[in-house]
């Protein structure tokens, strides 16, 4: 039996290659084995022969990728090749490893030919004749061919015959692929697994496969997804089954892990005016075992605050998926609340009921009605008091094209919410409109730099300033709007009484550069304005502007943020922002 021995083993290591380009070249050095092993010190003599006698099928591998067929691949351990080196005698000290590689001349397709191909198969131009006969080439060429087959129902397509012949003498690579589509199906039975306390009925009607209609793979992407969507799982896996039915139709197997049932959470948001805000939640993922979700949040804010008081926040949410539709959701909420600030108190309370449908996986509408109750009291003595009762319809639009929800490097995204609001006894009825656009834009290697801008736009109409609800009321100021100006200290003051507005708009701009894979860095500047009408009347406005710190952890950026008033009469000095995830 052979025992590894320890020793100071791998002292260096030489790389050279010859015939290749820089881009082939830093390929080959990155997908190195041994210069991994090198780099991280490891010195076992056993480890690292094994490693060297792998390095050969890991380099080849790239040389084909780059269309190299006959490349020289030479590795020598203490001047012998590692592969000539018996595996029952392995080397007991290493001290130099001499890796030489030679690409030789490249080599261009001669015949490129696979079929028979469906209808409207679109093929890489690379697959021809006289051009650079990359092994990746082939394989895209292959999968182009598969994939087609299979979005008009040939499930079960499959390349049955690959002949490559490598023709040294021409450098020319001949490839001949035959392609056996099989026969069309339709969509079977969804068959779910794994499942404990999710029904499986309610696995069915969440994705939503077409049983019945002709085999797509997008449709049991889609199925996948919403199942993900729900949060319930954690993890999805959507296979066909191995053979089709009887009557040409295919089943779709359903492999699903479920994720814990409760999840409990807390956060911390700090503002230099508005203090400190905690926040703490509950989820049940599954709460009647279709993968309804139940989520209760408590929140109290102005915690050592300079301005305002402290605020205590209920919500109860419940949505459940697969309503109506397999893209429906229900929602319920309930909202109780108690506000203050310096210019008015409210307590107030709000239940409401909707259904969201996800178009595509940008586009989602909500529509919905609700109830909202507020007791406000204003003034410069909070002497003015106003009961409001009013009956609401909520709608609203969200596009998302961002690449990455937390972190987005490009993209776009739009949301826009319209609430018509209906007086119940001496209410104004009115409606109130916000629209909030991002856009994304990422630079330099790996995207290191973004740009990023975002503007905020909010109207009410139809209802006085003295008959809104205060909630529905526009200020600026703090770090959901303009940082470096305290928190909503731009409003309006009709009548010498200080409001929010009911015109609001606000634009930030950003530039974030990740430092390191854990540290960022921003630059941003804010401006907001409010009216006292809808953009009509008295107004004003303010900016900030300042520096930002991003560290990345598991759950998102965590985000420190310092701003200063660079226009307008609010400031206050020096303003601090903590949170987790960018700010927009």
């Amino acid at each position: 039996m052979f025992l590894a021995q320890q020793a100071a083993g791998f002292e260096d290591l030489r790389f050279s290659v010859t015939g290749a380009d820089n881009g082939l070249e830093q390929d080959l050095q990155r997908a190195s084995l041994l210069r991994t092993a090198h780099d991280e010190g490891l010195s076992d003599p056993f480890e690292v022969f094994t490693i060297a006698r792998a390095e050969y099928g890991q380099l080849i591998g790239l040389f084909y990728e780059a269309g190299y067929y006959a490349p020289v691949i030479s590795i020598r351990i203490n001047g012998r090749e590692a592969a000539d080196i018996s595996p029952l005698n392995p080397p007991e000290n290493i001290g130099v490893i001499d890796v030489q590689l030679a690409a030789g001349p490249p080599f261009v397709f001669g015949r490129a030919q696979i079929g028979p191909l469906a209808p409207d198969t679109e093929l890489p131009d690379a697959f021809a004749a006289g051009q650079s006969a990359r092994s990746t080439v082939i394989r895209n060429t292959a999968g182009a061919a598969i994939d087609r087959w299979r979005d008009l129902g040939h499930a079960k397509a499959e390349p049955v015959r690959q002949q490559i012949t490598a023709r040294h003498a021409a450098q020319e690579l001949d490839v001949d692929i035959d392609v056996d589509a099989g026969p069309r199906f339709t969509f079977g039975q969804l068959r779910p697994s794994g499942q404990d306390r999710t029904r499986p009925n309610r696995i069915v009607k969440i994705a939503g496969l077409p049983t019945g209609e002709v085999f797509s793979p997008d449709d049991v992407q889609r199925a996948a997804e919403r199942l993900r969507r729900t949060g319930t799982f954690a993890s999805v896996a959507l296979r066909e089954a191995e053979d089709g039915n009887s009557d040409g139709s295919l089943d779709i197997n359903a492999a699903v892990v479920e994720a814990p049932l409760r999840r409990i959470g807390a956060s911390i948001e700090l503002d230099t005016e508005s203090g400190a805000k905690l926040t703490g939640f509950w989820l049940h993922r599954n709460l009647l075992g279709g993968a309804e979700r139940l989520r209760i949040e408590a929140m109290i804010g102005g915690l050592a605050a300079r301005r305002g008081g402290r605020d205590y926040h209920f919500a109860l949410e419940f949505s459940r998926p697969a309503t109506f539709t397999p893209d429906t959701t229900l929602n319920l909420g309930l909202l109780v609340e108690n506000e203050r600030e310096d210019d008015f108190r409210a307590r107030r309370a709000r239940l409401d009921a909707g259904l969201s449908h996800r178009f595509s996986d940008q586009l989602t509408l909500g529509a919905g009605l609700g109830v909202l109750v507020e007791q406000a009291r204003f003034g410069p003595t909070l002497a003015i008091r106003r009961d409001y009762r009013l009956l609401l319809a909520p709608l609203t639009v969200e596009w998302d094209r961002r690449n990455d929800e937390r972190a987005p490097t490009s993209g776009t995204y739009l949301q826009a919410d319209l609430t018509p609001f209906f007086g119940i006894g001496t209410a104004d009825s009115g409606a109130r409109a916000t629209v909030d656009a991002r856009a994304y834009f990422g630079f330099g290697e790996d995207d290191r730099f973004v740009l990023a801008a975002r503007g905020q736009l909010g109207a009410v109409v139809g209802a006085g300033i003295d008959n809104t609800p205060r909630d529905f009321l526009f200020y600026s100021g703090g770090g959901g709007s303009v940082r470096g100006q305290p928190f909503r200290s731009l409003g309006v003051s009709p009548g010498g009484v200080r409001s929010g507005g009911r015109g609001f708009a606000a634009l930030s701009l950003e530039g974030r550069m990740r430092a390191t894979e854990t540290i960022g860095l921003t630059a941003f500047a804010d401006a907001g304005y409010v009216s006292e009408g809808a953009f009509s009347g008295p107004s004003g406005w303010h900016a900030g502007a300042g520096l930002g710190l991003r560290y990345e952890t598991p759950v998102g950026p965590l985000r420190l943020d310092v701003g200063m008033p660079v226009r307008g009469t609010t400031g206050r000095g020096p303003q601090l922002y903590l949170g987790i995830g960018q700010a927009f």
